[in-house]
């Protein structure tokens, strides 16, 4: 045992004297039935709710008497498991001086809770350890929402306060060496795992922090797993393949959760080893496998307003960087121009992600990221360098009964005119809907029989692959 356990427990004798036994006297209320238990995606009744302030009430007051009870710089020197054990002690001990009676799962399950508010995030570590949960999106202290399986679910997980919350929060981005409080109210931040993390606080938020985090899977996908879950059809994925292997600059765009960093993630898959990858983000996401990969994340501003590090200047210094591979984790601003010129200038197999409902529409967003950065060129002049620059754009999609599709993979070909011309070689049509609400559809082919960068596929070896994937994608279509 360790700090300050031979004192007083909020009042109470402490363990080992004679006063301090078997319980005494009357016992406090016993914990309903259903507190603690495994949390699940259900609504909050009602009576859950009344359930669920008496179990906080309890809680509080164990954890304020563990709080006195212990040394954090003595616990903050152990290892993780080491520390839960000893704080599953003391609270044994502060539950059995004050006389709380309750079951053995019961006390099982606010031990949990209690190690998971002093070593962990709280209420939230039985939703982070939930794989089936794709965002986990908190409204203030009171109301938790998660997305499974597409569809957003009310949940009975529900925070002390909002003091509490932003602790949480404060734990969370602070690991990366960031901050959130009333000067700087909000932070993009990322768990060890790399799950995105999003966090706005008063006085902006009015009814308390928002605290909004978008999981990603522990074992990561493939195209073969996508294949299977009919996200993209066998022919597709092997076209996919060819094009992520032979150096093609590819743009993802779609909707927001969509899955363009899954397909992006994906992609990287099929690149060689041997290949010198940065990667630049706003909040390191990416799991690239390759060996010889640096990742670049850019910084918020300091309390003094300087030395913030921008996504174009990290583009911008990776080409002082020897890259082969330039890979983009968001394009959002001006730094779409100096990916174009990268993609451009040597760069090939760059890759990048931003939001559109269509390769057609992402062509005049990355038009118009251009012009908002302040370059003064011909509208011409900025068509024809995403003309020379992008190859493939694959369009990724949200259906509304909460499926994810890759919807086109569209080559961009040239200019006619002031016009830039694009051609499909993969589209998803949605034949129809089921009992279930389930979308029916199917990936064909559009029959096009010699795309674009055939010739870079025959330069890397793989032109006959390529022609096998586009006749199979055709008779699939027939």
């Amino acid at each position: 045992m360790f700090g300050k356990r031979a004192n007083t427990v909020a009042g109470q004798p402490a363990a080992g004297h004679p006063s301090a036994g078997k319980p005494q006297g009357q016992p406090e209320p016993r914990l309903p039935p259903a507190a603690g238990k495994p949390v699940t995606p259900a609504p909050v009744s009602a009576s859950d709710s009344k359930r669920s302030d008496e179990y906080y009430l309890t809680k509080s007051a164990i954890f304020g008497a563990l709080i006195e009870a212990i040394d954090l710089s003595q616990l903050s020197k152990l290892d993780t498991d080491s520390a839960r054990e000893e704080i599953r002690d003391i609270v044994n001990e502060i539950i059995s001086i004050k006389n709380v009676v309750m079951s053995i799962s019961e006390q099982e399950d606010l031990l949990d809770d209690i190690c998971n508010d002093v070593l962990g995030y709280g209420p939230l570590d039985p939703l982070l350890a939930r794989d089936d949960i794709s965002d986990i999106m908190v409204n203030g202290a009171t109301r938790t929402y998660i997305e499974v399986a597409g569809k957003i679910q009310l949940t009975n997980i529900r925070f002390r306060d909002n003091a509490q919350l932003m602790n949480i929060c404060q734990r969370i981005v602070s690991q990366i060496g960031r901050r959130v409080d009333e000067a700087s109210p909000i932070c993009d931040a990322r768990l060890a795992d790399g799950s995105r993390v999003n966090v706005i606080a008063p006085p902006l938020a009015i009814d308390g922090p928002a605290l909004t985090i978008r999981k990603f899977k522990k074992d990561k996908l493939t195209l073969d797993q996508l294949t299977r879950f009919g996200a993209i059809s066998p022919a597709g994925s092997e076209i996919l393949k060819i094009i992520g292997r032979v150096r093609c600059n590819v743009l993802i765009s779609g909707g927001t959760g969509s899955g363009k960093t899954t397909l992006l993630n994906c992609l990287t898959n099929y690149i060689d080893h041997d290949e010198r990858i940065i990667t630049c983000e706003d909040a390191a996401e990416l799991q690239l496998q390759q060996p010889h990969t640096v990742r670049l994340e850019t910084r918020p501003p300091s309390l003094e307003g300087s030395g913030a590090v921008t996504m174009r200047d990290l583009v911008k210094n990776c080409l002082r960087m020897r890259p082969e591979r330039i890979i983009v984790g968001e394009v959002r601003g001006p730094e779409a121009f100096d990916l174009l010129q990268a993609m451009n200038t040597g760069h090939d197999g760059s890759m990048g992600t931003l939001h559109a409902n269509s390769p057609r529409e992402a062509l005049s967003r990355l038009e118009s990221m251009i012009t908002m950065g302040g370059f003064t060129l011909p509208s011409r002049t900025i068509r024809e360098m995403i003309v020379t620059s992008v190859d493939v754009i694959i369009q990724a999609a949200r259906l509304r009964d909460g499926s994810r599709r890759i919807t086109h993979v569209t080559e961009v070909l040239g200019l006619e005119g002031d016009v830039i011309i694009t051609q499909d070689l993969f589209v998803y049509e949605i034949t129809g809907e089921d009992a279930q609400g389930k979308l029916k559809g199917r990936h064909r082919g559009t029959g096009i029989g010699q795309p674009r960068f055939a010739e870079r596929a025959r330069y890397y070896g793989e032109e006959a692959r390529l022609s096998a994937a586009l006749d199979n994608a055709e008779a699939t279509a027939d």
